[in-house]
């Protein structure tokens, strides 16, 4: 990717030069400042901390011990501020324990009762250990750097008497200038060409301790917190499928016991007698027969129905824009389809979002009294939006007991959320999203 500055793009070989000399420049920033950053808390607060311990026994200490834990999270959020940059993240601010009583003096020893506080202290306490050992590297590649490289610029200056050996002459070499600049200009070279890895590797290391004490705490409870959210959603996803299948199978066992179980006793009934009727009117026999297969037929023809309610064949080997396009042609309203041929999908998305649109579509012919319904399937960023509404009577709702309770189950096992407008003479309209 090409990135332009000033309305001119840039050459792509040139952005990630910028981007890690602008990364040297904020690391070694963060270390240089973090160095009498960590020399003045560590002193404030050993002082605040130590006194305040000391002086518990009196009483004094506590309102002390509470200020130092105070003065420590200002610095501890300065810190935060300043890590971000270098971690290339933004980094949440943590959950402090709030105080419950109203009373100032409640409200000002409410810090000794915070975790996140003491750790903020400790921070501010133990940072120099870290800070200190990163100013140490960064310090001394940048002098062997500049040094290095402009040392033939400084030499004359020095003095050189013979008593003075300088760092090559103790390694050996004589003692002459062209020695001494190619010396010192083959050690700048080494501390430029590792100095964007040890300058980043030292900040990494300050920043990360300080991520470590300022906010890994919070952050691990958030992931607690998002593990147990997860939890709940697919034991939710879980019992949603279960009541989705439950109802669509007792859905499945009405509709065949109020139709083609009926019709295949008849044609039993129609067989028997036609059975008895050779022997004596033949040609009454025949039209029993013909009126029997006239039976099988539209018992066919209701099994092909429920089916299509089960897997539709042509869900399954044409995909979504042709299946919902021959159950909008059977719909007894005008459906004012508009479903956009896409890539296929996964087979549960498609086969959820064709029901959500059967489902609907056999409520509108019901109970809506509608005289057009609009579909609409959409493609969208996060998955897949479908939209059913009508002109109708409204009054549908998810509540159990209603019919579109079972469709609101099918919907959360698949992981989405389905929304109903639908007031009362304004007519009805459901939204599935559907995650991808």
């Amino acid at each position: 990717m090409t990135i332009s500055y000033a309305g001119a793009p840039a050459a792509p070989t040139i952005a990630p030069a910028r981007r890690y000399l602008r990364q040297l420049g904020v690391d070694t920033q963060y270390v240089l400042l973090g160095f009498p950053l960590g020399l003045i808390t560590l002193v404030l607060c050993i002082t605040g901390f130590a006194t305040g311990i000391g002086t518990a026994i009196i009483w004094i200490g506590l309102p002390l011990l509470a200020g130092s834990l105070a003065m420590s999270r200002g610095f501890a959020h300065l810190e935060r501020l300043r890590i971000g940059p270098v971690l290339r993240r933004r980094i949440p601010h943590p959950h402090y324990r709030a105080s419950k009583s109203q009373s100032w003096v409640g409200k000002m020893f409410s810090p000794l009762a915070d975790g996140q506080s003491w750790l903020d202290l400790v921070h501010g306490i133990f940072r120099f250990i870290p800070s200190t050992i990163a100013f140490c590297f960064v310090f001394t590649w940048w002098v062997g750097t500049l040094g290095g490289l402009t040392y033939a610029a400084w030499d004359w200056a020095l003095p050189h008497p013979p008593e003075n050996q300088d760092l090559p002459e103790l390694l050996g070499f004589d003692d002459t200038a062209l020695i001494r600049v190619t010396f010192y200009l083959v050690m700048g070279l080494f501390f430029a060409v590792t100095l964007i890895p040890v300058v980043r590797g030292s900040a990494l290391l300050e920043a990360q301790f300080a991520r470590g004490l300022l906010t890994g705490v919070d952050e691990l409870r958030q992931q607690v917190a998002d593990a147990n959210a997860a939890r709940d959603t697919a034991l939710g996803q879980k019992a949603a499928a279960v009541s989705a299948e439950a109802t669509a199978l007792r859905k499945l066992e009405r509709d065949i016991h109020d139709g083609p179980q009926q019709r295949l006793v008849r044609l039993a009934m129609d067989l028997g007698r036609a059975e008895q009727q050779f022997a004596t009117d033949p040609e009454l026999a025949r039209a029993t027969v013909a009126e029997a297969l006239s039976q099988t037929r539209e018992t066919l023809d209701e099994l092909r129905a429920l089916s299509r309610g089960i897997a539709p064949p042509i869900l399954v080997d044409r995909g979504l824009q042709a299946a919902l396009t021959a159950l909008a042609g059977r719909c007894t309203i005008p459906v004012d389809l508009d479903a956009p041929v896409f890539e296929r999908l996964n087979p549960a998305v498609e086969s959820t979002a064709y029901f959500v649109v059967a489902e609907a579509l056999t409520n509108v012919a019901k109970h809506s009294h509608a005289s057009e319904v609009q579909v609409s399937v959409q493609r969208i960023t996060t998955g897949l939006l479908v939209t059913v509404a009508d002109d109708g009577v409204g009054g549908a709702s998810l509540a159990k007991g209603h019919g579109l309770a079972g469709l609101d189950d099918r919907v959360k096992a698949a992981g989405g959320v389905l929304a109903v407008e639908s007031a009362e003479g304004e007519g009805t309209r459901l939204t599935a999203a559907l995650p991808l």
